[in-house]
C-alpha cells in the first residue's frame, strides 16, 4: 500500500495489539510505539525468577466476559484456563467472602438466615429516609445500612479513592452489591479464565504478522502524525497534547513484593476493609494459576494514592473537576485529524479487557468500512464526556 497505507498505533497494550493486528491482516503496515520496555501494558506477566510463578506485573487482571466473539478471540492466541474469581475479606479481625453473600450476611450477623429472612433484614437494616443517594456513602447505607457499610465498603472505598465516600458519586456503587444465595463467585459472566501462559504471551502472538513493527522505550509525538495515514492513540489523552491544560486526575497503585515458602494466604485476593491497614489488599499471584504447583509463593501488598507525573496511572477518577478539565480536552481532539483516542487512557474511562477487545475491534472495522466508503475516521467511538 506504500507510505499512504502505514498506520502508528501508541501503546502495545490490548488496544494496540488487537487494532494492529486486526489491520495488518487488511494489508496495512503498522508502526507500533510503546514508551514501556515490554509489550502487553497493564496487562503484563512475566515468570518470577526466584519462584517460577507467573507474576501479574501492574496487580492482578481476570478475564470474564459474556460476549462469545471476543471469548473466541482471545482463544485463538492463548487457550484460557478456567478460573473463577473468590475474593475474601479480612475486617475487625474476621475473614469474609466477597461480594457479600448470604454466607458473609449470616456470619457477620450470627445468623442462620434462609434467602428470603436475609433479604427481609437487609431492608430493615436500609435507610429508607435516604430516597434519592447523592453520593457513595448514601448510596451504600440506602442498600445495605451502616453495618455492612462500615465493615465492608468505607474503608476500602476511603483508602482505594484517597477521599471520604461522601465525597464520591453514588454511580460508583452502581447496584445492591448483595447477593442472597451462597454464590461467592466476584463476577456474573459466562466466560472466566486466565491465559495458561499470561497475557503478555498472548498478546505477543497477536503482535506476530509481518505487516507489524514494535518500537518499545520509544516515545510518539504529535508531531510525528504527519508521517502516517492515521494514528490509533491509546496514550494518555492529555500526555497526546503534552498536558498543556494540566493534567487529568488517576489514582496510581504502589506494589510492595514480598515471597513465603507454602500458600501465604490461601487464597488469590484478600481485602482489608479496616482503615488502619494502610493497603487495600494482598493478592497471591500463583493462585491465579491453580493449574500450577509452585513451593515458593509471590505476594503483593497494594497500595492505592494520587498519580503523579512519573506514576503509571491505573483508575480515572472522574469527579467534577476532572471531567470539567476532560470535556476541555475532548473539544481540542475534536478537532484533529488522522487520530482515533481509544482505550483506557486515550478515551479517560475504566475499562475491563473484554470491553476494551471489544471496542479495539470495532474500531478497526469501522477504519476499514470508511477507507472502503470514503469516509472520514472519528476521533473518538466512544465519547469520553
Amino acid at each position: 500500500m506504500g507510505a499512504n497505507g502505514k498506520i502508528a498505533v501508541v501503546g502495545a497494550g490490548l488496544s494496540g495489539a488487537v487494532i494492529g493486528r486486526e489491520l495488518a491482516q487488511a494489508g496495512y503496515q503498522i508502526e507500533v510505539f510503546d514508551t514501556r520496555n515490554h509489550i502487553a501494558g497493564n496487562c503484563h506477566t512475566e515468570r518470577d525468577k526466584e519462584t517460577g510463578v507467573m507474576v501479574h506485573v501492574y496487580g492482578p487482571h481476570i478475564f470474564h466476559t459474556d460476549d462469545t466473539e471476543i471469548w473466541e478471540y482471545v482463544n485463538a492466541f492463548q487457550t484460557f484456563m478456567p478460573y473463577k474469581n473468590r475474593v475474601k475479606t479480612t475486617s475487625k479481625g474476621q475473614v469474609y467472602s466477597l461480594p457479600v453473600n448470604l454466607h458473609t450476611i449470616n456470619q457477620f450477623f450470627g445468623k442462620t438466615f434462609r434467602p428470603d429472612e436475609a433479604r427481609a433484614f437487609i431492608d430493615e437494616q436500609a435507610d429508607k429516609t435516604i430516597e434519592d443517594p447523592k453520593t457513595f456513602e448514601e448510596q451504600a447505607l440506602r442498600f445495605v445500612g451502616g453495618d455492612l457499610y462500615e465493615a465492608f465498603f468505607k474503608g476500602y472505598t476511603q483508602k482505594q479513592w484517597g477521599c471520604s465516600p461522601t465525597d464520591l458519586p453514588a454511580s460508583i456503587l452502581k447496584r445492591l452489591p448483595v447477593r442472597f444465595n451462597y454464590d461467592d463467585n466476584y463476577f456474573f459472566h459466562k466466560y472466566q479464565g486466565m491465559p495458561e501462559n499470561g497475557y503478555t504471551a498472548m498478546i505477543e502472538r497477536i503482535f506476530d504478522h509481518p505487516n507489524i513493527t514494535v518500537n518499545l522505550e520509544t516515545h510518539f509525538h504529535r508531531s510525528q502524525s504527519e508521517n502516517f495515514a492515521h494514528v490509533f492513540y491509546s496514550g494518555p489523552l492529555d500526555g497526546y497534547f503534552n498536558y498543556e491544560l494540566g493534567r487529568l486526575g488517576y489514582r496510581t497503585l504502589d506494589f510492595e513484593r514480598f515471597t513465603y515458602q507454602g500458600d501465604y494466604q490461601g487464597c488469590a485476593v484478600m481485602n482489608y476493609g479496616d482503615v488502619s491497614v494502610p493497603h487495600t489488599r494482598v493478592t497471591e499471584h500463583k493462585h491465579f494459576s491453580p493449574w500450577e504447583e509452585h513451593a515458593g509463593t509471590v505476594c503483593y501488598r497494594e497500595f492505592s494514592r494520587v498519580c503523579g507525573p512519573d506514576d503509571i496511572p491505573y483508575y480515572p477518577i472522574r469527579l467534577v473537576e476532572e471531567k470539567e478539565q476532560l470535556a476541555q480536552y475532548v473539544s481540542r481532539a475534536e478537532r484533529e485529524t488522522a487520530v482515533t483516542f481509544v482505550g483506557r487512557l486515550g478515551t479517560y474511562r475504566y475499562l475491563d479487557m473484554d470491553v476494551t477487545i471489544r471496542e479495539a475491534l470495532d474500531t478497526s472495522r469501522l477504519y476499514l468500512s470508511k477507507k472502503a466508503a470514503g469516509g472520514v475516521m472519528p476521533v473518538f467511538l466512544h465519547s469520553p464526556v
